[in-house]
């Protein structure tokens, strides 16, 4: 099969019918074998039963519907799991993505080589205060921390080699993330496409401005695993023995002044009434808690079990 068209979607009852004839002339224009797999994140509106109906009249149709609201990454997980094109496009199912990228994305893959080409919005149809300069400086950060030089990291809009996205695990909020999990994963063939932005028809966006807060603690989360994910001891413990080593040497500093006093015959206060000898010893404590932190940390990235663990009520 050439490709599969994965469409996580949450109550877009009203998008879906003419979402797929766009995709099924895109397809038969170009003589794609395909699939396409809708997975329903717990919508509340009609839209599994528009999704059994397009079923029923193409047999390139397959739903996957969740028994609730998860979020876009659990049904790009399971919509990655159940994939099975040489070649795998990820798009809204809002109408914002055009199906006509999909030939050049796909050749993209299939001829000049690349693992992942992720599409850019570079004209966006947003409101410029809450999406578009929230989403400059995101992105600009996400540039600077995973070292990759992609404009739009969070498009929905992307291509991959089936490889790819039977390597990488997409769990909590980490879609925004998928280029970074691929080259963490050892996919460094990463590309970019300008794509076209397209205005919503129907409804409304189900992605409130508590997304960019999201992504930069997410951001960082993935920053922290992919150095110290699988040696968490290797942080912990670095910094943790450093701060009870310096909290030690500050006591003995603490005490051998009293001791010299003592020797000069100097009356000097009482080691508990100095703030150092708190200070040093608060330094201890936290170095110890950090250092056994990283050994519990250990523990756990050794015996972690299956986080992606979700509850699909029916497919098709």
């Amino acid at each position: 099969m050439d490709i599969s068209i994965i469409v996580p979607l949450y109550n877009e009852e009203e998008s879906l019918p003419k979402l797929f004839e766009w995709i099924e002339r895109v397809m038969n224009n170009n003589k794609f074998s395909y699939e396409v797999i809708f997975v329903n994140d717990g919508s509340t509106d009609k839209s599994w039963e528009v999704i059994e109906s397009l079923k029923k009249k193409s047999a390139n149709v397959r739903g996957i519907k969740f028994r609730h609201n998860y979020g876009k990454s659990p049904g790009l997980y399971c919509g990655f799991s159940a994939a099975k094109g040489d070649v795998i496009i990820t798009m809204d199912a809002d109408l914002q993505d055009s199906a006509d990228e999909i030939p050049e994305l796909f050749a993209m893959i299939k001829n000049d080589g690349y693992d992942l080409v992720s599409g850019w919005k570079k004209k966006r149809y947003d409101s410029k205060l809450t999406k578009n300069i929230p989403s400059k400086l995101y992105n600009a950060t996400a540039r600077k921390v995973t070292g990759l030089k992609l404009h739009d990291m969070n498009c929905g809009l992307k291509a991959y080699r089936n490889e790819v996205i039977k390597n990488i695990e997409v769990y909590g909020e980490m879609h925004r993330y998928i280029p970074f999990l691929a080259k963490n994963a050892g996919f460094t063939r990463i590309g970019e496409k300008v794509v076209e932005h397209r205005k919503r028809e129907f409804g409304e966006t189900k992605f409130g401005m508590s997304r960019f807060v999201n992504g930069y603690l997410d951001l960082m989360t993935l920053w922290f695993l992919s150095k110290f994910g699988k040696k968490p001891m290797h942080f912990f413990g670095l910094y943790g023995s450093l701060m009870f080593l310096l909290g030690f040497l500050a006591v003995v500093v603490v005490g051998l002044n009293k001791l010299v006093a003592i020797f000069h015959n100097v009356k000097a206060p009482l080691v508990t009434d100095s703030p150092y000898f708190y200070l040093s010893m608060l330094a201890m404590i936290l170095g110890t808690q950090l250092f056994l932190t990283g050994f519990l940390g250990e523990i756990v990235a050794r015996n972690s079990t299956e986080r992606n663990n979700y509850k699909i009520e029916k497919e098709i």
